[in-house]
């Protein structure tokens, strides 16, 4: 139940990033509701995946670059995890995530993790 739980955060949390910047778009193959729906939360599954596989060995290797610029360079960690997402995608199928620009993958990361981390406070562990 967690997972799902995580997961519509993530679909919130792309879809008011797309909605929030001009150059992040959500494709979908019709212009119907619950297509955007589906699509969304297709791409919040592909999101949460490449947050938990692809992120942390990214993080490690760009670790001295993190304690170098005091964690500033974790928001270029999270804009290119963002544009692996849209690749990944657009490489599969003809709708999905669409970045237009490594800016607006960074402000579409930053409003993506903050998001992220007010609903995450609202939604209670169950631990």
């Amino acid at each position: 139940m967690q997972l799902v739980i995580r997961l519509i955060i993530n679909a919130v949390a792309i879809w008011l990033a797309a909605a929030w910047v001009d150059k992040i778009d959500i494709i979908s193959p019709e212009d119907e509701t619950s297509s955007k729906v589906i699509v969304v939360l297709a791409v919040a599954a592909v999101f949460t995946l490449v947050n938990a596989l692809v992120k942390p060995l990214v993080k490690l290797l760009s670790l001295p670059l993190v304690v170098l610029t005091l964690g500033l360079f974790l928001l270029v960690v999270n804009a290119l995890m963002l544009m692996l997402t849209a690749w990944l995608t657009d490489a599969f199928s003809d709708y999905g995530l669409e970045v237009d620009g490594f800016w607006a993958a960074v402000l579409g990361g930053i409003i993506i993790s903050l998001v992220n981390w007010v609903l995450g406070i609202l939604v209670p562990d169950n631990d």
